[in-house]
């Protein structure tokens, strides 16, 4: 049964995630920037100005005065101390999404207002005045509120989203999928590095810093935006993009799998091979052009490798790795060979990341290769004519997931 209460707090995460990505990406000098967690949830910071803001998402909850007063005192508390310490004065945004009662709060609100339903509290039977404490006066309450925005109407969770994707369409000219999985997907990973540190110079990030981090061409396989997707619609989406039946043609595909020693598995790794060559192979007779893919294994023992094509080998799977005979050296051209119905080649393997390179190099047709890697990437191939795609994953299923 699913824990409803767990998935609106995770999606709260996800709002103020997008918010800080917004509030990241609407800076207008590369050198603004933006504090994550310090006064409040974003703090943004300008050449003139800083900001704070706090977001909520309360879709299932009704607005009431009582939601917001224990926000707008810790501000006004803020406001004090800066006061006292003679501190530059900062602007603040109270920003949430609601389900109802938004007709409750009119607005702009009135000092009274202010005292009468945010200020006031009883405690243990006392009944406390929050600005007097703090010794404030009706001038510094008028003046605090010139530098309150509250906003109870902020857009629901998937309008935000969409206007984040909007904006990274735009700063990296891309398409829909290559916004939200690559720079969204990154744009998480660091908003959670940042907003996890226990040391709140950590917790700073400028644009232009933001935009270099966020902009890198491999897929990262990251928890946060695996867990907002949902894993099956993660895998689902990369293979619409890269991996269904209409992207089958006769190119060169170099599929490229990097393996954990810890959990190695023989027949995990087999089983994957078979997928591969089952679903990127066209042998039979009819084929104009029959072609297969090649393979190359990441972290793979040499002994090893010999015992899986070994193996391989006595069921009678056929596969070639670009070596003649006994002591020969790899020949690209060998395996560069078609295969086809007769000669039964389902699959090339390629031994090392010598012989990877010399048979992309050597290969004049369409040629895609397809990485696939656990931590970073293993391998660097920057020509123009190669499409090169990587993907992080966390293990052996997942690629059988995506392809």
């Amino acid at each position: 049964m699913v824990d409803r209460a767990a998935v609106d707090t995770i999606k709260g995460y996800f709002y103020q995630f997008d918010q800080s990505i917004l509030s990241l990406l609407n800076l207008a000098d590369k050198n603004d920037c933006i504090d994550v967690e310090c006064i409040e949830d974003i703090d943004v910071k300008t050449a003139t100005e800083t900001t704070a803001i706090q977001c909520k998402y309360y879709s299932k909850t009704k607005y009431n005065h009582s939601v917001i007063k224990e926000a707008i005192q810790y501000m006004l508390s803020n406001y004090a101390d800066l006061k006292k310490n003679n501190k530059k004065k900062i602007k603040y945004i109270l920003r949430g999404n609601y389900e109802s009662g938004h007709n409750k709060l009119v607005l702009p609100i009135t000092v009274q207002f202010l005292i009468d339903n945010f200020l006031t509290y009883t405690s243990e039977g006392v009944k406390h005045s929050h600005h007097d404490e703090l010794n404030l006066k009706p001038a510094d309450l008028i003046d605090f509120l010139k530098l309150l925005t509250i906003d109870i109407n902020a857009e629901d969770f998937d309008k935000q989203f969409s206007r984040v994707i909007g904006l990274l369409k735009t700063e990296f000219n891309c398409s829909d999928f290559t916004a939200e999985h690559f720079y969204y997907n990154n744009a998480l990973r660091v908003l959670k590095r940042l907003s996890t540190s226990s040391d709140p110079a950590d917790r700073s990030l400028s644009r232009e810093k933001f935009i270099k981090e966020i902009n890198t061409s491999s897929i990262l396989f990251n928890e946060w935006f695996v867990e907002k997707k949902g894993r099956n619609e993660y895998f689902k989406s990369l293979r619409k993009e890269y991996f269904t039946a209409m992207n089958v043609s006769s190119f060169e595909r170099f599929f490229l799998i990097e393996l954990d020693s810890g959990k190695y598995l023989r027949s995990d790794l087999k089983d994957l091979v078979l997928v591969l060559s089952k679903k990127w192979s066209k042998l039979s007779k009819l084929e104009p052009k029959p072609f297969c893919p090649y393979i190359f294994i990441e972290k793979i023992d040499e002994n090893e490798l010999l015992e899986f094509k070994n193996e391989l080998a006595r069921e009678g799977f056929g596969f070639i790795d670009g070596i003649s005979y006994l002591g020969a050296k790899f020949n690209a051209q060998e395996i560069s060979q078609p295969p086809n119905h007769s000669n039964g080649i389902k699959i090339k393997i390629l031994n090392n990341q010598s012989d990877l390179k010399e048979a992309i190099n050597f290969i004049s047709k369409t040629r895609e290769v397809y990485q696939f890697h656990l931590g970073g990437s293993f391998f660097d191939f920057k020509t123009p004519s190669v499409k090169h795609i990587k993907i992080q994953v966390e293990n052996l299923c997942d690629i059988k997931n995506i392809i």
